[in-house]
């Protein structure tokens, strides 16, 4: 494919969301109407996104395989001379993977709002800010100037406060707040180290310094420079202890709200590891990548045994009981959204283990990991609305009581789906989850030249740990949502038939189920296009 081709395609994926979430707020032609003005603005919203992802597939189609670590479908025009800024865009063998999976969840996303009309105020906004949402991400991930990434960073921040603050849940407005107050805190503290590099290296561009690998910035600038980029990126991430916006945001969010935070925005902090302090500030991530994976490490393990305490039975409290505020013990019970929310924070754990290696096998290790976990959790919060939605409720105490879900009598299609995402977030080998946590152990065992190999050998460790309570605390869940019971026994009678997989559910679920299988039997496919990609960011490898 041509590269005049390329770019056209990179640009349209850009712009089409943009320009399709101002559509949204016209009213719709009359011919167009359908059913009602709600559905009409849900199926631009499907076709919008639609178009995006089968824009991105070609793009993937025509990138050049045998140069992955090359930019490619790159646009580079002046935009704000006086400041040095342009508008400069590209994709690599690191970016476009997220690009791709990006356009896959808010494709799905698009359609499961419309197969069930969102609860809440007009579907109008909610179509608008989905593809703001969209545009945001993808601009992010497709951006080569620091200005320009800044920006695109916080696009992104208002679409989802709002799907939070007026579509989500119970404590929305505090959960949405709480999620506003500490990216917009990182993101100002970030913004300060973007603009010392540019002012030091002369240049916002990323390719450009990512080139120079430091050899432009000074040591001390390198040091302040990624403390500060590094603290906003792994607020995003979110690194423990920053996290705490995260579960909230999760439980309170709507269904799509969900599966694009875990699935696509907090990739976009590691990502910025990767295309930024890594190859740009050498120095800095040096000196600093000890911290980051020991905190990497203790948010693994303390993410895991969250969920232990989140999937254990409440003891002497009826499922019809209300909750109180969740205690920081085990056996309190918990919400089953919450729990998958505090997973993520172990699962990023490894992706951030794997980036403070600084070994290419690590940041490969990072970048496979990302992806399978927008695949492996996209899936699961998705059947944890639909559990919710046959339910009304997502308290694993009800969920698991003698007149709770006992899904693989109920609703068995269901059921096995959540057995099948559960045993692929807990690493099982052949599927997705499996290599990215494996090879960030792995790069942990053999680090960069310059870093202490005791210490790492102590987070991978820890990491190591962290798999086997991630595997305690998923079976659990699937044997007392699953099965039925308490945990102690079984449902003692046949319960009544509940609707099993719906049409729409199956076309938004199918998906992320094959990838999660191919990417788990075939690994090359994704590995083959960050390798070169990562040696080239790294200078060859360190």
């Amino acid at each position: 494919m041509s590269h005049t081709v390329m770019q056209i395609l990179l640009a349209a994926i850009l712009a089409l969301p943009l320009v399709g979430a101002v559509a949204a707020l016209l009213p719709a032609p009359p011919g167009l109407k359908g059913r009602s003005p709600e559905q009409a603005v849900l199926r631009h919203g499907v076709t919008v996104t639609g178009a995006v992802l089968v824009l991105a597939v070609a793009l993937a189609a025509g990138f050049d395989r045998h140069h992955p670590g090359r930019m490619q479908a790159t646009t580079d025009v002046g935009w704000i001379p006086a400041l040095g800024i342009r508008l400069h865009l590209g994709v690599d063998g690191v970016s476009l993977p997220l690009l791709v999976l990006t356009a896959l969840l808010t494709f799905l996303c698009a359609l499961h709002a419309y197969a069930r009309t969102p609860e809440g105020p007009s579907p109008k906004a909610y179509v608008a800010l989905l593809l703001l949402l969209e545009g945001g991400t993808l601009a992010s991930f497709a951006v080569l100037d620091l200005v320009l990434f800044f920006l695109a960073f916080e696009t992104v921040l208002t679409p989802m406060y709002f799907l939070i603050a007026r579509w989500g849940g119970a404590e929305r407005e505090r959960a949405a707040w709480r999620f506003i107050l500490y990216t917009v805190l990182g993101s100002v503290v970030m913004l300060l180290g973007l603009l010392l590099i540019g002012v030091k290296g002369g240049t916002f561009d990323m390719v450009a310094l990512a080139t120079d690998n430091g050899s432009g910035l000074s040591h001390s600038t390198q040091l302040i420079a990624a403390l500060a980029i590094g603290t906003g990126l792994a607020v995003k991430a979110p690194l423990w202890p920053l996290h705490s916006w995260l579960p909230d945001a999760h439980t309170a969010a709507p269904t799509t709200g969900s599966v694009l935070l875990a699935g696509v925005l907090l990739k976009m902090g590691t990502y910025g590891f990767v295309r930024i302090v890594l190859p740009i500030t050498p120095d800095g991530a040096h000196t600093f990548a000890p911290y980051l994976a020991a905190f990497a490490a203790v948010g693994i393990v303390y993410g895991s045994l969250y969920c232990l305490a989140l999937a254990l039975p409440s003891p002497g409290r009826h499922p019809s009981t209300k909750r109180s505020a969740l205690p920081l013990s085990f056996g309190a019970g918990g919400d089953l959204k919450r729990l998958i929310a505090y997973s993520s924070i172990g699962h990023m754990g490894f992706v951030l283990l794997g980036i403070a290696t600084l070994t290419p096998t690590g940041v490969n290790a990072a970048l496979f990991a990302n992806i399978a976990h927008g695949l492996i959790t996209g899936l699961l919060f998705f059947l944890v609305g639909a559990v919710k939605d046959r339910y009304g409720s997502s308290d694993l105490d009800s969920l698991s009581g003698h007149t709770g879900a006992a899904l693989y009598g109920r609703a068995p299609r269901l059921g096995g789906l959540l057995a099948f995402g559960a045993v692929a977030s807990l690493g099982l080998p052949g599927l997705a989850g499996f290599w990215g946590e494996m090879l960030a152990m792995f790069a942990s065992f053999r680090p960069a030249d310059g870093l202490s190999r005791p210490a790492y050998l102590v987070f991978m460790t820890l990491a190591g740990l962290g798999t086997l309570l991630t595997a305690g605390y998923l079976l659990i869940v699937v044997r007392r949502v699953c099965m039925g019971g308490n945990g102690e026994r079984q449902v003692p009678h046949p319960l009544p038939a509940l609707p099993d997989l719906r049409r729409y559910e199956f076309a938004a679920f199918s998906p992320l189920v094959v990838l999660t299988v191919l990417a788990g039997l075939w690994p090359a496919a994704l590995l083959g296009l960050s390798d070169p990609a990562v040696k080239q960011l790294l200078g060859g490898g360190i």
